[in-house]
């Protein structure tokens, strides 16, 4: 075991190890300082990205162009030939190639790229900009400067990083080396700021509420727990924005949205990850059914926006997002997909049915609205391919919910399902603070009784309530499961830029293969 110490600090080669450093690009860095070159400098002067050379330079010919450019970037692969050397080289925006010889460098220059300008370096070059015989457009390097000097080694040039496990752990190497990956991202970004300018060109205004909360709410699932040490108390990461929101209905605004990250301390699969990103709304003087239409409105231009069509095929499957799309009652759902009508059975019968076909769940429900949504979940949520609200759900499993107009037991409610996954949940939003009160009372003792998702009481919001809150229209959207459908990956994990991975063991080997 021996040390090396780079920029002051000494590494024994047992951490080289574990952070995937190579010994040889160790001791270039080492080499280059002892001559002087600075391997870290602070800035660079760019005047042109790749997609600007690009752009500007699309009608170059063989000869050398007049003007000069500056770029920088990344160096993926370096061909070398005698005295001229070809690389390639990208940035956020595009790659393009390189071409330098030893006669425009000097002998000393060019046996510096030779010798010490690997893949995964970057560098900063001047030159002029001209077509190759292939009719390559190519940069013919005049100078370069070395800006940071990679110590890593890059997955393999031809097959790239295709570990998926090694992919979400290091996201910065597949953002790297993987268009695919790239592309997703710079859609997700793109989907999030459509979200924001459609709701803010139609009045909303846009807030941020708590996520350290002392009361969590809002949903039913399990928190995150955490202490604050200097409060003396214990505090929760948020499962929900809602409660928070609708304190400023109270306080006069009428049209608000939070883009918020959500924590759920719960399972990790698929559709589901412990830390999520969702958007709620909520508007005053409006019901559930304004909210679908929203919903509706919202994602529809999403798809027209993102994809330029109003289809889209997801896993094979073509989804068409013209509207109007289907809505129906979880009772139609039910009786069309799993042939029950509700009304037709008491409650030992629903229970046999539940037994008979393994209803997971089945052994707690003791009520018709409960048996309803575990059917369902169970017969229809996965039939549900093509864009459609569920909507009129049973008040066991709405505590924010107003209690339906015309139907008893049940609430205003609705979800909105595609390709059998949940992307949104609306409410006529309760406003009755005794009813409210009841409702927070029940979910607490389901709580204390061991339902780790029940919802505590809170006492605040109820009172914000008691001031009077207006007829409130609310829907959350699920932002994840919709990257997912624009971008057609089936994992949530392929659209999150660092899910939440169990820590891998410190003597784990890495999982690509250098260059």
């Amino acid at each position: 075991m021996f040390e090396v110490v780079i920029d002051g600090d000494v590494y024994r080669m047992s951490d080289i190890d574990r952070l995937n450093f190579d010994t040889s690009k160790i001791g270039k860095v080492r080499e280059l300082a002892g001559r002087g070159v600075t391997v870290y400098p602070y800035r660079f002067d760019r005047t042109h990205t790749i997609e600007e050379i690009r752009e500007r330079f699309a009608h170059a010919g063989h000869e050398k162009c007049e003007e000069s450019v500056t770029t920088a970037g990344r160096i993926y692969i370096v061909r070398h030939h005698g005295k001229t050397i070809f690389a390639d080289m990208g940035d956020c925006s595009g790659r393009i190639q390189l071409y330098l010889r030893q006669n425009d460098l000097g002998p000393e220059r060019f046996d510096l790229f030779r010798q010490y300008i690997d893949s995964g370096d970057i560098i900063g070059v001047e030159g002029h900009v001209f077509r190759t015989k292939k009719g390559e457009l190519t940069v013919w390097v005049d100078d370069f400067t070395l800006l940071s000097k990679s110590v890593c080694p890059m997955p393999e040039k031809f097959h790239g990083l295709k570990d998926v496990e090694t992919r979400y752990r290091q996201r910065y190497l597949d953002l790297m080396v993987n268009e695919e990956s790239r592309e997703t991202f710079l859609t997700r970004s793109r989907i999030i700021s459509c979200i924001r300018s459609f709701l803010l060109e139609r009045g909303y205004l846009e807030f941020e509420t708590p996520t350290l909360q002392p009361i969590y709410g809002g949903a039913n699932a399990r928190p995150f727990t955490t202490y604050h040490n200097f409060l003396e108390q214990k505090l929760y990461l948020r499962i929900a924005p809602e409660l928070y929101l609708k304190r400023l209905i109270v306080g006069g605004f009428e049209k608000v949205f939070e883009i918020s990250k959500n924590f759920r301390n719960e399972d990790i699969d698929t559709n589901h990850n412990p830390e999520f990103s969702m958007v709620e709304i909520y508007e005053v003087y409006r019901d559930y059914s304004d909210m679908m239409d929203l919903t509706e409105d919202l994602i529809s231009c999403l798809v027209a926006e993102i994809q330029n069509t109003c289809e889209i095929v997801f896993e094979s499957t073509m989804l068409n997002f013209e509207r109007p799309w289907r809505r129906m009652s979880m009772e139609d759902a039910v009786r069309e997909y799993a042939g029950i009508d509700m009304q037709e059975h008491s409650l030992d019968g629903l229970a046999e049915i539940a037994r008979q076909h393994a209803v997971e769940g089945c052994e707690h429900a003791s009520t018709r609205g409960e048996y309803l949504a575990l059917f369902f979940e169970h017969f229809a949520e996965k039939n549900l391919i093509q864009p459609t609200f569920v909507y009129d759900f049973p008040i066991e499993n709405s505590p924010l919910a107003k209690k339906h107009r015309e139907k008893e037991g049940f609430t205003e409610r609705f979800e909105l399902f595609i390709y059998g996954m949940e992307m949104a949940n609306g409410f006529s939003e309760l406003n009755d603070p005794l009813d409210q009160k009841a409702r927070l009372e029940l979910q607490d003792r389901k709580r204390r009784a061991g339902d780790v998702e029940a919802q505590m009481i809170d006492y605040d919001f109820i009172n914000a309530l008691g001031y009077g809150m207006p007829p409130t229209g609310g829907v959350g959207i699920g932002i994840d499961r919709l990257v997912m459908l624009l971008t057609n990956h089936s994992s949530i994990k392929e659209v999150i830029l660092f899910p939440q991975m169990k820590v891998a063991a410190p003597d784990d080997p890495p999982k690509h293969t250098e260059r």
